[in-house]
């Protein structure tokens, strides 16, 4: 896919000359950068626990709850 992306001027030479010193293209570069911080952006997301009801019952896996009474135990 294509895409503009408007850069300073200071920006867009680094980036030109990290590509040469690395003999690499700038494409390569910015595509590195940008996937290096959506990895960085997903580390930082919280993680959501979530916590199931724990039911006894008399027979392990002999439980049988309708949806009506399993949303009735979570409310």
């Amino acid at each position: 896919m294509r895409t503009t992306l408007d850069l300073p001027d200071e920006t867009l030479r680094a980036a030109k000359m990290l590509a040469a010193e690395k003999g690499v293209t700038l494409k390569y570069i910015l595509r590195i950068a940008i996937e290096k911080e959506l990895q960085r952006a997903a580390l930082r997301r919280p993680e959501v626990k979530v916590s199931f009801p724990v039911l006894d019952s008399s027979e392990p896996g002999a439980l049988s709850l309708t949806n009506a009474e399993i949303e009735d135990l979570l409310a």
